[in-house]
């Protein structure tokens, strides 16, 4: 019989990432075993909201004597697929792609953008920070080439829907969108919308909200 996959939160499944970079941090550091209060004062994270985390894949840790490090540091890579590498995609090299270029993931080995399109390029394609840039009208043929499953998407609004109809004729399982386009896509691909300017207008709120807060009680 077919074991059931875990339902996580998606809340728990977004820190998932920032524990493996804490641990990573702990081990770095010559610890041995860590408990939630630490953890909780190293990311600034409610350490019952670490402990409630770490309960949905079972027995992790022991009660007075907190998480062993190396073992957590295997379960993060095992679960997040540390092992494994990931090839990116960028499409849209205007200024937020050219800074996605020069970042590309320094401190995470197994994810990189290996090929990127661009409206600008050449029909030969041209180089930036050592990734190939190639024109649009390559792009299924590219995609295929170099296996992309995940692509970062950084185009104009107006072109946002029309390249992702065509990536969905591809083998991309993943979009992360950085245009406030909802982007609307077939079930076998899943999408992560990053609205830049949303986050900042939800930040002022908080701002505003913590300055009333604070004003009343003074």
């Amino acid at each position: 019989m077919k074991q059931e996959p875990l339902k996580i939160p998606q809340a728990t499944t977004k820190r998932l990432p920032l524990y493996y970079r804490f641990i990573q941090n702990f081990s770095n550091a010559g610890k041995k075993r860590v408990s939630s209060q630490e953890l909780s004062e190293a990311m600034k994270i409610d350490s019952a909201t670490i402990r409630r985390d770490f309960s949905h894949f079972g027995a992790l840790g022991k009660k007075g004597y907190g998480y062993d490090v190396p073992h957590l540091l295997a379960f993060f890579r095992q679960t997040l697929d540390q092992d494994e590498e990931t090839n990116v995609a960028l499409i849209g090299v205007g200024s937020l792609g050219t800074a996605f270029l020069k970042y590309n993931f320094h401190k995470n080995h197994n994810t990189r953008i290996v090929l990127a399109f661009d409206t600008s390029a050449t029909e030969d394609g041209m180089m930036l920070s050592d990734i190939p840039i190639f024109e649009p009208s390559k792009l299924e043929e590219k995609i295929q080439e170099y296996g992309i499953e995940l692509v970062i998407l950084t185009v104009p609004s107006r072109a946002a829907q029309e390249v992702t109809d065509r990536l969905t004729k591809t083998s991309v399982k993943g979009i992360l969108n950085f245009t406030p386009i909802r982007l609307t896509v077939p079930d076998t691909i899943r999408v992560h919308t990053i609205d830049l300017s949303v986050e900042l207008q939800t930040l002022i709120y908080f701002i505003k909200q913590d300055e009333e807060t604070f004003t009343h009680n003074s």
